[in-house]
């Protein structure tokens, strides 16, 4: 007995022994990896080099067991079920087809490009063609990636890439163009054709897109009198002037030429917005004057009461195609299109594979198992498809857009572009990726004898960099000290200012600044877009924001003295993307005050207004800046310039901004803006693409509105309603 209770007591002590160890040894790799100075992710987070992902951190609403489920169905040949549920109003589309006639026309479009059509069947060259398309948008891409995403597109079984084309990028300032980096076009289509995918190009001139006025420049607003996506002169100047530029650019790229471009779109959703068809002619004879031979098309869906086609019937100048997410609503715009012409062929232009998400609201996704659903029924009736978005990408900077539907107010759309797509933000495989790469091998492939794609090219690697101190703060009066203002007896608004060769300030923020006596309430006869933080003397009294029912604020009387400085910053959060037709909203989205400003029933005159619009040389002048101050405390709730650097010993890989202990405002790394964060969510973290980081100090520039902490979190996943 005394033996065995020797040999209990030796055993516990050596299993103390090796518990003690294995945490000593854990808590040193913790201590070895943490830190604003940490090169390389721990182990236990270091990505995995294959494809493969996680569903626990991206399960785009299926599991583990569903997924595979659904795998062997599409193996076995099985009809996918749906559980979708189908709102009343969805469950009788084909009526519209009753209650509205389409309109006739003497004959129907015929394409004399490379890509031609007969029986409702593509031919491309002359050969039966079946059009495997994925959505991806040059301009939210690094350049770098590009490549990446291609192949990735290849491996899924796509034949096809389509992107649309960003006026407003290309031509910043009227005859300033910009096609170099993140802009060059060309290379982009030439990467296409280089992995032996065929390029379709949606060049606009509006885009939508959930972009900063939908891809039109905001110069356009200049004009008082401006009447954008119409045959308004001084608009079709514009875009004469933009598509000579961009049309000869890319024409040799067709494939008439022996390039890789096969169709491009005219306009953009037409219907939805406008009945002026003679727009749409002037469009098409711009690019038939500047070199574009292929295939014409454009893309519509269902409006309020009918279809685009009805509004705006453009079918004897282009093929019609359709937009949607759901099947049974897509089946509906297949019959519309039949209906015009037998001899059209299905093209699903935009498949919503997911959608986009607006500040302030929940994270929106189209689940994998209706994607997987919607997609065979989508190949089964021998439609071609365009999956929008394969590849989302990122709203980097200030180019995010705004919605206003009509009987709802203005939402403006989240930094992420990831849109719940086949490729994450960040270029990876998700659960829609494999689906549709296993339903486009067993419906489309197999059956032409093809049923070997390439290998998926591997995820690029992600770093957990951990925290990262901020150590200095640069106050609002310091960061405008460089900038000089505009004066006015008026307030203006940013398209108003006389900068920028006269043409006005496109994004960022606008302050306003004037002195005042003593008074109770400040008032303003319109509201300012989007947001305006008043400060009076320094203190924020209020923000005022396109939700607030009265503009106006009321003052602190023990706050003011007989002259008193009034500061009104206003933040431009997005220019709408897409207005319904029947409102005016495309030609009133200039940003800033837009009225007057009074205190009590005194006008509020001599103004000095400073732009804000954080350009790379204003950017490189204020890191290099003398007035920077050590961060303590006292910089907490100010509106300021806050700066830390992250060292990277090692080789930089991708990363995800984690700003959760901040309110609201926009970050840089190494002067690449990535975009706006808001703690209101849904999203939690901003991307941060390897190629802008380095090896060694990286420098990361905040500009926060209310709420700054003193460190930041680089971390190796996306996260979305965290905050």
């Amino acid at each position: 007995m005394p033996t065995t209770w020797l040999r209990r007591i030796a055993l516990r002590k050596i299993l103390v022994f090796c518990v003690t160890s294995f945490i000593l040894w854990k808590l040193y790799q913790i201590w070895l990896y943490t830190g604003s100075s940490s090169d390389l992710p721990p182990p236990q987070h270091m990505a995995d080099k294959s494809h493969v992902w996680k569903f626990e951190t991206n399960s785009q609403g299926i599991s583990q067991d569903f997924f595979n489920t659904l795998m062997s169905k599409i193996d076995l040949g099985d009809k996918i079920e749906s559980s979708r549920p189908i709102p009343d109003n969805e469950r009788n589309s084909d009526k519209v087809l009753e209650s509205h006639a389409l309109p006739v026309v003497a004959r129907t479009y015929r394409s004399e490009g490379s890509l031609t059509f007969k029986n409702g069947e593509f031919f491309l060259d002359g050969k039966g063609f079946r059009i495997l398309s994925g959505a991806m948008h040059y301009f939210r891409v690094v350049p770098e990636y590009w490549k990446d995403r291609i192949r990735k597109m290849k491996a899924c079984g796509l034949n096809t890439v389509e992107t649309y084309v960003s006026w407003n990028l290309h031509e910043d300032t009227p005859g300033h163009f910009n096609f170099e980096g993140i802009l060059n076009l060309r290379k982009f289509i030439q990467f296409a054709a280089e992995e032996d995918l065929y390029v379709i190009l949606r060049p606009g001139p509006y885009i939508c897109s959930e972009w900063d006025f939908g891809g039109l420049p905001a110069w356009l607003l200049k004009d008082p009198d401006m009447k954008v996506r119409s045959n308004y002169g001084p608009y079709k100047d514009a875009v004469k002037r933009y598509f000579g530029k961009l049309i000869p650019m890319i024409s040799d790229l067709q494939h008439s030429k022996g390039g890789p471009i096969i169709a491009v779109q005219i306009e953009n959703e037409f219907g939805s917005y406008s009945d002026e068809i003679e727009h749409l002619k002037f469009i098409k004879q711009l690019l038939l004057q500047y070199g574009i031979k292929e295939l014409l098309f454009v893309s519509d869906g269902f409006t309020a009461k009918s279809t685009g086609f009805h509004v705006a019937p453009f079918y004897d100048e282009t093929l019609p195609t359709v937009n949607f997410m759901k099947i049974h609503l897509g089946e509906t715009l297949f019959k519309v299109v039949k209906t015009i012409d037998k001899e059209f062929p299905l093209m699903v232009m935009e498949f919503w594979a997911g959608w986009f998400d607006h500040w302030e609201n929940s994270h929106k996704y189209n689940k994998a198992q209706f994607l997987a659903y919607d997609l065979q029924q989508i190949l089964l009736s021998g439609a071609s498809v365009n999956f929008y978005m394969f590849h989302g990408g990122t709203n980097f900077g200030f180019t995010a857009g705004a919605n206003w539907f009509n009987g709802t107010s203005y939402k403006p759309d989240v930094t992420s572009y990831d849109y719940n797509a086949p490729l994450s933000e960040a270029g990876d495989i998700t659960p829609k990726y494999e689906l549709i790469r296993a339903i486009i091998q067993k419906y489309v492939l197999e059956p032409m004898g093809m049923p070997i794609l390439p290998d998926i090219p591997p995820n690029t690697p992600k770093g957990n960099y951990g925290t990262v101190t901020i150590q200095k703060i640069l106050n609002l009066e310091d960061m405008i000290s460089t900038i000089k203002p505009v004066s006015s007896q008026h307030p203006l608004t940013m398209e108003q200012l006389e900068i920028n060769n006269g043409y006005g300030q496109n994004y960022g923020f606008i302050l306003y600044r004037t002195y005042m006596p003593r008074g109770k309430t400040i008032r303003f006869t319109s509201p300012a877009q989007d947001r305006a933080i008043i400060i009076v003397n320094g203190l924020k009294l209020e923000t005022l924001t396109w939700t607030s029912r009265q503009w106006e604020v009321r003052i602190p009387t023990y706050k003011l003295t007989e002259q008193n400085m009034l500061e009104i910053l206003v933040e431009h959060q997005g220019r709408v993307n897409y207005v319904h037709k029947g409102f005016n909203r495309f030609n009133e989205e200039r940003k800033g005050i837009r009225g007057e400003v009074y205190l009590d029933d005194l006008l509020l005159t001599d103004w000095k207004i400073y732009p804000l619009e954080f350009k790379e040389p204003y950017l490189n002048s204020i890191i290099e800046s003398h007035k920077w101050k050590p961060y303590t405390n006292t910089g907490v709730g100010l509106t300021s310039l806050y700066q830390g650097d992250l060292i990277i010993n090692a080789t930089p890989r991708d990363t995800f901004l984690n700003l959760q202990k901040w309110e609201k405002g926009v970050a840089f790394v190494n002067g690449f803006n990535l975009g706006r964060y808001w703690n209101a969510g849904p999203q939690g973290t901003l991307f941060v693409p390897a190629p802008i980081l380095k090896t060694g100090t990286n420098k990361i520039v905040i500009f926060e509105l209310y709420r700054a902490a003193h460190t930041v979190l680089f971390q190796d996943i996306h996260e979305t309603d965290i905050l």
